[in-house]
């Protein structure tokens, strides 16, 4: 009996699969990243008690915004959290924000990703050994034989993954009901957000019973709200309420997020005109900017720079909306107090840069330079702030420096080739020995080193 070759290509595939899970995910290519001061120093301020409470170092803990709409989280290696938008979007609280942060803290601490790596790779040599055995026994004429050894060695590794996956993730629950308690924060956005997973288990089976529990990766999420309610329940924190300044920013950063992301009609449904929240005018305003109505757009966000003159987050986004409407000197001044008013934060300071440059007067150029210098001196890992620094080079006629500056780019963007050719380019004209020149000569040295391994890989 011939063996079916696709059969034996699927169980590798499956096997494989289940290394790169333990692999970061990011380094796979995946959604991009969306980057905004005001939600990530909400996100700062939400998390910060949380880490300290599990131990971690002051200020060491990331948690990034990924531009997904799916409601999950993740830790991929190093002291970050992966948090998805369909996550804070769905959430109704802090609390429950917080819940999902302290579960993957409970990963981070507990050295999961490490821990994953090495019991799948374990599994992986068992599995393949089986399909090696199974595949030799088929070669001699066993071919019933040998297809049972290579299936039987691939359930049990599966088995085996998902069951280890199963025990961490009751693990991190546990840890993040004690973080939560050190933090002297309440567990009930924990439990109600299992409510919400739970919702989307009913929605992805025609029948929850037809769930296996031991082919999952995840605890069931009843079982999970089940088991941990109890728990958080005892916790002299559990009735502590939620902040209502940080209700309010969340509330504020869901509305733009919507708006961001989301089509203009569906935004002005679900947050129609006669909803005057802070939330809705920010969602409306975003919505009346991606459909290219400048002036409605305008008008929303005056009404909530009307209530708050002075908020940075709301003068940064009436500079936006006017930038991005042909008008970037109007734009300067409320770019400028949002830069002053949010302690220079790197992204509006990038954003005022570019308004700057884009009145196209010379006189503009040196504050432009200054301000895009300072801010990646903050946050070099922005490609819109080289870009932008790029483009006062340009209009200086210093070309050897927006060639530095756009390899900066170009690496930061993942393109070695491009990112080489400008290295290259600014290192002729940069005198040598120079910081600039070590940089670019840097930049350079990494990205052919990339370009050799993508022609090995071909």
């Amino acid at each position: 009996m011939a063996f079916p070759t696709r059969l034996l290509r699927g169980a590798v595939a499956l096997i494989l699969s289940l290394v790169l899970a333990a692999e970061p995910v990011l380094a796979q290519g995946g959604p991009s990243v969306l980057r905004d001061t005001e939600t990530e120093s909400f996100l700062r301020d939400i998390s910060e008690p949380l880490a300290v409470a599990a131990g971690l170092a002051p200020g060491h803990l990331q948690v990034v915004l990924l531009n997904d709409p799916e409601i999950n989280a993740f830790v991929a290696g190093g002291q970050i959290v992966y948090i998805n938008s369909g996550t804070l979007l769905a959430a109704d609280s802090v609390q429950e924000v917080q819940g999902v942060i302290a579960h993957e803290i409970g990963h981070i601490v507990g050295g999961h990703i490490a821990l994953a790596g090495q019991n799948t790779r374990a599994y992986t040599n068992v599995s393949i050994l089986s399909l090696l055995l199974g595949a030799a026994a088929i070669a001699a004429g066993a071919g019933e034989a040998g297809m049972a050894a290579m299936m039987m060695g691939q359930s049990a590794a599966i088995g085996k993954y998902l069951a280890f996956s199963r025990a961490q993730e009751s693990s991190a629950d546990a840890a993040a009901i004690r973080f939560l308690n050190n933090a002297h924060l309440s567990g009930r956005g924990l439990i109600s957000f299992f409510g919400k997973l739970r919702n989307q288990e009913y929605r992805l089976s025609p029948s929850y019973t037809d769930i296996d529990p031991y082919m999952q990766t995840h605890p069931m999420s009843a079982d999970r709200q089940e088991a941990l309610s109890g728990d958080v329940e005892k916790s002299p924190w559990y009735g502590v309420p939620e902040d209502p300044a940080l209700h309010a920013r969340l509330a504020r950063i869901k509305g733009k997020l919507f708006g961001f992301l989301k089509d203009p009609p569906e935004t002005l449904r679900k947050y129609p005109e006669k909803d005057q929240s802070e939330g809705a005018l920010y969602a409306r305003a975003y919505a009346w900017h991606k459909g290219a109505y400048p002036d409605k757009a305008v008008a929303e966000i005056d009404k909530l720079v009307a209530l708050k003159p002075h908020d940075p987050y709301y003068l940064e986004l009436k500079g936006q909306i006017l930038l991005e409407g042909g008008k970037p000197a109007l734009a300067i001044a409320p770019l400028r107090e949002a830069v002053e008013r949010s302690n220079n934060a790197p992204l509006i300071a990038s954003l005022l840069g570019h308004a700057l440059i884009a009145t196209e007067d010379s006189s503009h150029f040196g504050e432009a330079r200054q301000v895009l210098k300072l801010a990646l001196a903050r946050d070099e890992d922005n490609p819109f702030a080289w870009y932008a620094l790029g483009m006062v080079y340009d209009r200086e006629g210093d070309q050897p420096r927006a060639a530095m500056a756009t390899a900066e780019r170009y690496s930061l963007m993942g393109q070695p080739r491009l990112a080489l050719g400008a290295a290259e380019a600014a290192m002729r004209g940069i005198p040598v020995g120079t910081p600039d020149y070590i940089r670019a000569q840097d930049i350079a040295l990494a990205s052919r080193g990339l370009v050799e391994q993508e022609k090995k890989r071909r």
